[in-house]
């Protein structure tokens, strides 16, 4: 059977995959250390244990609307109006599969196919790839260490600007000073913004700004996503919502309705108490900790460059005074070492890597280090 002429264009997420290569590995019975991607060792929060554990002594979990239960939107706008200082209602809130689909959806309602859609680099690589699977044409432009009136002045006319706030896989967040630049930009140009806050709780230094917390964010028109993911260490449970303004919601769930409509009901009870479980201190403090020790650990290598992130599960290393071809360096990596990491390639920047550090015990993460440094000290020896 033939494939589509869309899909045979697409290519595979190459987190997804490089993931999806490990998975096979350990299946094979290999030994394999994977800081490719993020994944918690933590467990949920024990309220969306509690609260999922007494949804399923219900008689029953009903379907809901496509956006989400009622009572459900309401707890995430209160969310937002507490913690993030966006105005919204419940109107103004869907829930999804996670903030993927929130993503697709946004980007589906709010372009058509041939609009510019502008991605700052590096970027996740789910916002290439949705956009090209929409038809929409992603222009990547070097994210500044300072985002400046003169840099935004500098960018091409676009339908919509994506912005990851706090940024995977930097870990960079925007000052307030930034937040308004970016607003008064967009409402200069007509641009409209989709910001992706999936870190917000994942701040080791400074504060969050939401680019929404504003009373004309509607005009301005912004969508926020927000996942449970990595705040809440749930990966596996795909949990999401966004916020939007009402047309744009209505739109979204028509979109949302043939695909997969309602996200289930346990789904959404879990996510409304992580949401208000609020702030996972221990995690984060944890985090810290291992953050640190992979810092004091690559410091003063001569081929890796690698700077404190303020947020985040990632530590993005430079590695250009060894190679370009960071593809080929986690190639080698994987194969002689059996540790997995992201090739700079992936996320539109040659000559880097990103390390998630989160997922396994603390000896396991020096062990994975160590073997890196151990691979690149030999090919720096050897060049």
């Amino acid at each position: 059977m033939e494939l589509s002429q869309r899909i045979a264009r697409s290519r595979p997420l190459a987190t997804t995959a490089m993931h999806g290569r490990v998975d096979a590995m350990k299946a094979r019975g290999e030994d394999v250390i994977d800081f490719s991607i993020a994944i918690s060792h933590f467990p949920a929060p024990q309220s969306v244990l509690q609260a999922t554990h007494d949804a399923l002594s219900q008689p029953a979990l009903p379907y809901t609307t496509v956006g989400g239960d009622a009572g459900i939107r309401a707890r995430l706008a209160a969310k937002v109006v507490r913690e993030n200082g966006i105005a919204a209602t419940a109107d103004e809130v869907i829930v999804t599969n996670g903030a993927k689909q929130a993503l697709y959806q946004a980007l589906y309602v709010m372009a058509d196919p041939g609009d510019a859609v502008i991605i700052f680099k590096p970027h996740w690589p789910a916002y290439v790839t949705t956009c090209k699977l929409l038809g929409l044409v992603p222009v990547l432009v070097d994210l500044p260490a300072a985002v400046t009136a003169d840099f935004l002045a500098s960018l091409p006319p676009a339908k919509i600007l994506i912005i990851n706030n706090p940024h995977n896989p930097t870990g960079g967040v925007l000052s307030a000073d930034e937040i308004e630049r970016i607003a008064t930009w967009l409402k200069r140009t007509g641009t409209r913004a989709i910001v992706d806050e999936s870190y917000e709780k994942l701040i080791f230094d400074g504060a969050h700004t939401s680019l929404a917390a504003r009373p004309d964010w509607r005009d301005i028109g912004i969508v926020t996503l927000y996942s449970a993911s990595q705040s809440y260490a749930m990966m596996g449970w795909r949990a999401g919502f966004a916020v939007a303004p009402a047309h744009v919601v209505t739109a979204m769930e028509t979109l949302q309705g043939p695909i997969t409509a309602a996200a289930p009901m346990l789904i959404q009870l879990a996510l409304a108490a992580a949401f208000e479980s609020g702030e996972p201190a221990a995690m984060l403090a944890e985090y810290r900790q291992r953050r640190n020790l992979v810092l004091d650990l690559v410091h003063g290598l001569p081929w890796l460059t690698m700077h404190c992130p303020a947020s985040g599960p990632y530590l993005w290393g430079d590695i250009s005074a060894l190679t370009m071809d960071s593809n080929q360096f986690a190639e080698q990596l994987l194969n002689e070492y059996s540790v997995a990491l992201m090739p700079g390639e992936a996320l539109g920047a040659p000559g880097f890597i990103r390390i998630g550090y989160i997922s396994d015990d603390i000896a396991t993460l020096r062990r994975g280090v160590q073997a890196i440094i151990r691979f690149g000290n030999a090919r720096y020896r050897s060049r």
